[in-house]
């Protein structure tokens, strides 16, 4: 398929009115939409749930959010949804507090049976893991739901592309972690087998029955391709396209079926410039679609002049959607409609000097790391005694592809003076386990053997598995903090994971901070049992590392976060939310990117879209009066080293 155009096309084996297969699957019980962040899950999930509703008066419909940042409410446009449909925008923390309140006790009940660690250590130790088991504990919920209401159907719109592949692994991680606490019961049965010659199950093993019991008929959910469909939705963009391949490539490993595809938004060629330009690039974003793709059903949405919002938007959203054909044709050559060059309104300034740590934030899809990387390079250019260093966050990295260069997870000069990175922070928590592994198998090898090292031997080896799922995001922070450190960078460039996931990491150093200095304790208090003092060396770096993140965040010299948007009521809303976040993270932001606005033209689409964004944007300037704006034209989409140089410096003034 490389090499050729993908075009709407009005198929006469297809009933278009019927639209996707998944409107009529009756048999579908799980519709997940995921993709990445900014190309219309919300929209599309609410549309689907709209459309099901009605057809089956007597079947309840469930709408879910499992995102941190919900949007589903902006997206219904504030309506009463119809009888059968129930919206759910998933609290997590809050079922995670139910979760502690009715298992705490079990779970230290678990531990105290099978570990030398005292009821203070378990404690510590099980009550600090358990917040960050928050998005497990939420996804029991989804499973629940589907075991306890057989006719219930369930929509889902995920997070962005790197949380979601989270989300649908959640039964093997969740799997691991019950393997921990079935360890701890290990020692307890097998000493009632040998004095009592017998073992009796109790509450506990019930416990952990029931638990690995919602895991499996959760994962056969999953993997059931008749009651299970994940909806991968894109935009007809280079970094969407590439994004989407990988996630499909997890979602066949994991054997989740995902054999329809969206392509939203796409512009259709009228004569106006802006769309003429805007369809020609997507065009040519869409021929890079691998071959191995071709085997699946594609329904492209056109771009409607007005935001999908509310119950007449969201009921009429699949009705333009058309199938959309592998042509042989070559796509258009670069040279035809090209971008035009940047169109910015005001010119923000330098960060100033003695800024250690830029964060660049806002709703997925709203360009933050092209407006990231397009900083970056202008300070390279108007600083050149200055090193900079601009390093991803997000689980689905983009800055690779944005810079249309190499960067991988070790440092890499782009520029003189930029250095990029994207760090692998699983590999990064993988790698201190094994370390870990590793030191705990060479003492225990050597120790005198007992039936208390047998058994706590295993309860030692999965102790990492009770760890806080944002532990690797933690690490790979940290590793970025070693880099700034060893490399003597002055500016610290962040590209963010999207607002909900963003605000929990910057939450979490706390959290991380405190298991990791429980965790540490364990270590100096049974340093004769464990003697593992390179990992322990490793958490005290870790630590360090974390506090010093933390003064920085609190410093508002040394930290700024500059929010990126883009005109339409969703992110309004979500925009509104982040900044309440930074106030209440005493974190800076002094100013607001209003990304992809629509050029003025003549075009009656155009003018209509233009309109929705001048009351968007004057809503802002109502809401944050305090706040830069810049606003930043459409103009497709800026890859590469010199679009992006060029952009970059259409941003900033100059001077300092």
């Amino acid at each position: 398929m490389s090499g050729a155009a993908v075009v709407l096309r009005e198929r006469a084996d297809v009933d278009l009115r019927s639209g996707p297969d998944f409107l009529h699957a009756s048999e579908l019980r799980l519709i997940l939409f995921g993709g990445r962040g900014g190309v219309g899950k919300t929209t599309c999930a609410g549309a689907t749930a709209r459309r099901l509703a009605p057809l089956d008066a007597n079947r309840r419909l469930v709408l879910v959010s499992t995102a941190p940042a919900h949007s589903l409410v902006d997206s219904l446009g504030g309506l009463p949804p119809p009888p059968n449909l129930e919206v759910v925008e998933l609290d997590a923390a809050e079922h995670m507090d139910a979760f502690r309140r009715a298992n705490g006790p079990k779970l230290r009940e678990l531990a105290s049976r099978g570990t030398f660690l005292d009821e203070e250590d378990i404690r510590s130790l099980l009550d600090l893991s358990l917040p960050g088991m928050d998005e497990l504990i939420a996804f029991f919920e989804i499973a629940k739901r589907i075991e306890t209401s057989p006719e219930d159907r369930i929509v889902v719109d995920t997070a962005p592309t790197g949380h979601t592949l989270r989300l649908v692994a959640m039964p093997e991680l969740l799997t691991r972690w019950i393997d921990a606490l079935d360890s701890l019961l290990a020692k307890h049965r097998y000493m009632s087998q040998v004095f009592r010659g017998v073992y009796q199950p109790d509450d506990l093993d019930r416990f952990i029955d029931d638990l690995r019991g919602t895991v499996s008929s959760t994962n056969g959910l999953l993997t059931d391709p008749v009651r299970c469909r994940f909806v991968l939705t894109l935009l007809a963009e280079a970094l969407s396209v590439r994004e989407s391949e990988r996630l499909l490539d997890e979602l066949d490993r994991l054997g989740i079926a995902a054999g329809e595809i969206v392509v939203n938004r796409l512009a259709s060629p009228s004569g106006c410039p802006v769309c003429d330009a805007m369809a020609a690039e997507q065009r040519r974003a869409l021929a890079r679609l691998p071959a191995r793709l071709a085997s699946r059903s594609f329904w492209g949405v056109p771009w409607y002049p007005d935001e999908v919002r509310g119950s007449h938007g969201l009921e009429t959203f699949w009705d333009g959607a058309r199938v959309l054909d592998l042509e042989a044709e070559p796509a258009p050559p670069a040279g035809i409609a090209a971008p035009a060059r940047p169109r910015v309104e005001g010119r923000a300034p330098l960060p100033p000097v003695g800024l250690r740590m830029l964060f660049f934030a806002g709703k997925g899809g709203v360009g933050k790391t092209t407006l990231a990387c397009a900083t970056a390079l202008h300070l390279a250019r108007a600083r050149p005694q200055q090193r900079t260093l601009l390093v991803s966050t997000d689980p689905a990295h983009s800055i690779g592809d944005c810079l249309d260069a190499w960067v991988g997870a070790a440092p890499k000069a782009v520029v003189p003076g930029l250095t990029a990175f994207e760090i692998d922070a699983q590999a990064e928590l993988e790698e201190l386990k094994r370390q870990y592994a590793t030191e705990l198998d060479e003492f225990l090898s050597s120790a005198l053997r007992s039936l208390d090292l047998v058994f706590d031997r295993e309860v030692m080896e999965r102790l990492f598995d009770l760890s806080p799922p944002g532990l690797d995001e933690i690490m790979a922070l940290t590793r970025a903090m070693d880099v700034m450190s060893e490399q003597e960078i002055d500016l610290f460039i962040f590209d963010t994971a999207p607002t909900g996931h963003l605000v929990r990491l910057l939450e979490m150093p706390e959290l991380v901070d405190r298991w990791l200095k429980a965790f540490f304790e364990l270590f100096l208090k049974y340093r004769s049992v464990l003697g593992i003092p390179r990992v322990a060396e490793r958490l005290v770096a870790i630590s360090k590392e974390l506090r010093r993140f933390r003064r920085l965040l609190a410093d508002p010299a040394s930290t700024a976060l500059y929010v990126v948007t883009i005109p339409t009521a969703m992110a309004l809303a979500e925009t509104e939310d982040l900044l309440a976040s930074c106030r209440r993270l005493g974190i800076d932001a002094p100013l607001l990117f209003v990304n992809m606005v629509t050029p003025a033209s003549a075009c009656a689409s155009c003018s209509a879209r233009r309109r929705e964004e001048e009351h968007v944007r004057g809503r802002l300037c109502e809401m944050l009066p305090d706040v830069r704006q810049i606003a930043v034209g459409r103009q497709g989409e800026p890859r590469g080293l010199e679009r992006l140089t060029e952009l970059g410096a259409a941003l900033y003034a100059e001077g300092e």
